[in-house]
């Protein structure tokens, strides 16, 4: 099983949410810890993937070796590719 870990401007980002979305994008992250790759997208020209719950996102690093998930950012699908 996968452990997740959250960056600071996860954390910051997650919080910043609406109590509704958190909770779907926690039960979404829930899953994703037993087989991360059934649910992430690699995204293209950085080496990241993305989950998507609804219009939000999540990217994240995912590390076979050592099977953690690193959350680097969470936010409406808009924004978070951004900076």
């Amino acid at each position: 099983m996968y452990k997740l870990i959250f960056s600071k401007r996860a954390i910051y980002e997650f919080n910043q949410l609406e109590k509704l979305i958190k909770s779907r994008i926690w039960n979404k992250l829930q899953l994703c810890k037993e087989n991360p790759f059934k649910y992430f997208e690699k995204l293209r020209g950085i080496n990241s993937f993305k989950l998507r719950v609804g219009n939000y996102r999540v990217v994240a690093d995912i590390s076979k070796g050592k099977l953690i998930i690193l959350v680097l950012k969470v936010g409406h699908r808009k924004k978070v590719y951004y900076k």
